[in-house]
């Protein structure tokens, strides 16, 4: 559960330990068979029920409460 108490989706968890390690989202897109549109869309939402400005403030957040 996210501070907001939404818990992020698996494929949400998912894109962002990938966006964590590095990878681009056409990268990321490729590797799951998913779009970087579809990409972009589930760390947006997850940044959302996070409360995240930033990427960067997202990965934190995930790897501080335990999402990822």
């Amino acid at each position: 559960m996210t501070s907001h108490g939404k818990a992020l989706s698996d494929r949400e968890r998912e894109v962002l330990r990938l966006v964590a390690l590095g990878r681009s989202g056409a990268e990321i897109g490729q590797q799951l068979g998913i779009s970087a549109e579809t990409v972009r869309v589930h760390v947006r939402n997850a940044m959302r029920k996070l409360g995240a400005t930033t990427r960067a403030q997202a990965i934190g957040i995930a790897v501080s409460t335990g999402e990822i």
